[in-house]
């Protein structure tokens, strides 16, 4: 069964509104639908575009494929960007997923503890000289 995202008509005549819905492909344009995502009014100024991102991500990755129309509608909820960065085809910088993430979240505290410990005594090894510098600037000036 091929799932589309489509737009399905209300309103009255000349002043429609629309709902963003997944339906069968076969079955016409107000016909039944499996489960409305979203609502679109062209009407009020400016457009009403109300999405549910989560379930309009769902649908697309189990395979629904959107019409010119509500493509452009989820590229502006921004349920589009969040399906591609899920899929890997955009690139955020900073984020990872969330396996990634509890993981990343461990081993720096770990990498961190014995840096910590190693930088210490080049702290002091840094401080000895300035400290000889300190002594030399404070002859120079006595003299």
């Amino acid at each position: 069964m091929a799932v589309k995202m489509r737009l399905m008509r209300m309103g009255k005549k000349k002043a429609p509104s629309y709902r963003v819905v997944v339906v069968d492909g076969r079955s016409p344009r107000d016909g039944r639908y499996i489960e409305q995502i979203g609502r679109y009014d062209p009407q009020q100024d400016p457009s009403l575009v109300e999405i549910d991102n989560e379930k309009a991500t769902d649908w697309l990755s189990k395979g629904a494929q959107p019409t010119e129309a509500v493509e452009k509608l989820l590229n502006i909820s921004g349920a589009m960007n969040t399906m591609k960065v899920r899929t890997g085809k955009i690139h955020t910088v900073g984020a990872t997923a969330p396996a990634e993430a509890s993981a990343s979240e461990e081993a720096p505290a770990e990498v961190t503890a014995e840096p910590a410990a190693e930088a210490a005594p080049v702290e002091a090894v840094a401080e000895e000289p300035a400290t000889e510098e300190a002594a030399a600037e404070s002859v120079s000036e006595e003299e």
